[in-house]
């Protein structure tokens, strides 16, 4: 298995035991309230969209570019959606063991 696999299923345990969230403004609310551990971005995300949130998590929460686009992550979420945030150290220390660095 490979990283990207790899952090799909660490992504699948995020969703199952109910720490991912997805989508930019469910993402920001959970950064501004402190819930976030770790922002992901896929790696199809928008200029504008990277941008706007990786200035939003500065000196909040780590951002990183994750190395899977929004169809690969498909089966994560209702609907495709390219920000996701982890809201529990411990799955978020799993996942970024999985990414490689941007």
């Amino acid at each position: 298995m490979n990283d990207s696999d790899l952090l799909l299923g660490a992504l699948g345990i995020c969703r199952k035991a109910g720490g991912l969230l997805h989508g930019y403004d469910r993402v920001c609310d959970a950064v501004a309230g402190g819930k976030a551990c770790l922002v992901l971005l896929a790696s199809d995300a928008s200029d504008r969209t990277a941008s706007h949130i990786r200035a939003f998590c500065r000196d909040l929460v780590e951002c990183r570019a994750m190395p899977l686009t929004t169809a690969q992550l498909t089966g994560l979420t209702p609907r495709p959606a390219a920000v996701f945030a982890v809201t529990d150290e411990n799955l978020a220390r799993l996942c970024a063991k999985h990414l490689t660095q941007d």
